[in-house]
């Protein structure tokens, strides 16, 4: 009876985080222990986020934009490969992200790492080691290529000009400003 009381728990725990984490992605966050600076999080996520096993461990300022596939990782794992010798053996460290921070697509962040205020982190990065202000930092493992205001520059004399637009619409002045003929490809019902 008990191996079974331990499995109903384990499928619950799974599908609550799959609904949960899904469908209210900032409550679980909060229900499983990660830090945010304001109440409410002046957080946005955008997809899944996995928050490492010690979620505790990661504090989340204010402005921040989280996209699909970040991965925070608080631990390293390759300490379990020399715990015959050392059996007390671990290596976990807090995570820490400032304000004003956007995290791209499928971005992992490495133990102890800091970011700082005003930083953009590019899609793909491997973050393993602290970025400071007003920087964007790209690759593997990700580092600085250029300053938050300089990029605020560049991105200011490319813009469509577009951004206030949502959804449908937005579409639609993106199809008339690229000469599109075609449809969404039914995303719209």
């Amino acid at each position: 009876m008990e191996k079974r009381n331990i499995t109903i728990r384990k499928i619950y725990r799974k599908l609550y985080t799959l609904i949960v984490g899904k469908f209210y992605p900032i409550k679980y966050a909060q229900k499983i222990g990660v830090n945010f600076k304001s109440t409410p999080p002046k957080v946005k996520l955008y997809g899944v986020v996995a928050w490492s096993t010690e979620p505790w461990l990661i504090s989340i300022g204010d402005n921040v934009h989280i996209t699909q596939g970040v991965r925070f990782v608080g631990h390293d794992g390759g300490t379990l490969l020399f715990r015959h010798l050392v059996p007390d053996l671990e290596i976990t460290k807090p995570i820490t992200v400032g304000d004003d921070v956007y995290i791209g697509n499928n971005v992992i962040i490495l133990p102890g790492v800091k970011i700082g205020n005003k930083v953009i982190i590019g899609a793909g990065a491997i973050v393993s080691h602290d970025i400071p202000d007003n920087s964007v930092a790209v690759g593997i493992p990700a580092r600085v290529i250029k300053t938050a205001d300089e990029y605020f520059e560049k991105i200011q004399k490319e813009s469509l000009h577009l951004g206030h637009l949502k959804g449908q619409e937005k579409d639609k002045a993106l199809m008339k400003y690229y000469n599109y003929t075609g449809n969404s490809k039914g995303i719209y019902f």
